[in-house]
């Protein structure tokens, strides 16, 4: 689970990504689940599209995704959305997260 300050950190690396997959009229399928697992693992972080021929929101989309790739959902907005996932091997992350102190 993202703390707040780390979602904001991430949309603010997320700001500058393009648009790599989109749900189209067929929804969420293996090849997208697949294609979003296998990028997620490569980079972290990734941004996508749900177009208006999908039949779900965005955040249905984002939701269904995050759950078949094990991901957390960053932010929704319009019809992109953002998902991230560490590397499960701990030598290949790319982006450290803020870290979670709390104030005394």
């Amino acid at each position: 689970m993202l703390t707040s300050k780390q979602r904001a950190y991430l949309r603010g690396i997320a700001n500058n990504y393009e648009t790599l997959y989109q749900v189209g009229k067929n929804g969420i399928t293996e090849n997208l689940i697949t294609q979003t697992d296998e990028t997620l693992e490569a980079r972290e972080l990734i941004k996508l599209r749900c177009l208006e021929t999908a039949g779900i929101t965005a955040r249905e989309a984002a939701d269904a995704l995050a759950e078949a790739c094990r991901a957390n959902v960053v932010q929704v907005i319009g019809s992109k959305f953002v998902l991230y996932r560490p590397a499960s091997d701990p030598k290949d992350r790319k982006i450290t997260l803020p870290s979670e102190k709390k104030k005394k």
